[in-house]
This record gives C-alpha cells, sequence and structure tokens, in this order.
C-alpha cells in the first residue's frame, strides 16, 4: 500500500494556501476521503493506505478563473507519493514530490 499527501502554495501571494478543501477520489470519481489545507497549505496523509490504481485530487479553490483543479494521477508502486500544486489566479502547476 501507498501513502500520499500534498502541499499547496499561492505563487501569487508567495505564501501556502490554507483552507482549501481537497477530495481524494477512485478512478470512477467515487470520494474517497476528504481534508481541508493546514496553516502551511499541507495535508500530511490523505487516504492512509492506498492500494496500485488511478487516483483524482480534487482542489475546491473558488478562484476568479479556476473554481477548482482535478489532478489525476496512478499509484504503481508501495511508496509515498506527493502531490503539490502551485497555484496562481489564472494558472497552476503540479508534479510529483517527493
Amino acid at each position: 500500500m501507498a501513502t500520499l499527501s500534498t502541499h499547496i502554495l499561492d505563487t501569487a501571494e508567495g505564501r501556502p494556501a490554507r483552507g482549501v478543501t481537497v477530495t481524494l477520489l477512485d478512478a470512477d470519481g467515487a470520494t474517497l476521503a476528504e481534508w481541508v489545507t493546514d496553516d502551511d497549505g499541507r495535508i500530511g496523509a490523505l487516504g492512509g493506505d492506498l492500494p496500485v490504481g488511478t487516483y483524482r485530487l480534487r482542489f475546491d479553490l473558488d478562484g476568479p478563473f479556476y473554481p477548482e483543479v482535478v489532478v489525476a494521477f496512478r499509484i504503481t508502486a508501495d511508496e509515498h507519493h506527493h502531490v503539490p500544486l502551485l497555484l496562481s489566479p489564472f494558472g497552476y502547476s503540479t508534479y510529483r514530490g517527493s
């Protein structure tokens, strides 16, 4: 089983994005769990131990252009997966972190 975490940084403000609701969805779109980012923009343990499969993280932003961002990813190994989100009012970026 694999573990998962996320971190949201507001690059326009130069600070963590706190208070953002993040939902973990399975491949069929069913909600597995939901959390809110802490003062450091982090959620340290999403979903506990996750089996191999395809998942989505939905970040509910309520922003001026992006009301939400959905990041699809695959867990293929029994290891930690970190999915950061770098955010600005009119753009975002993500990558496989450590």
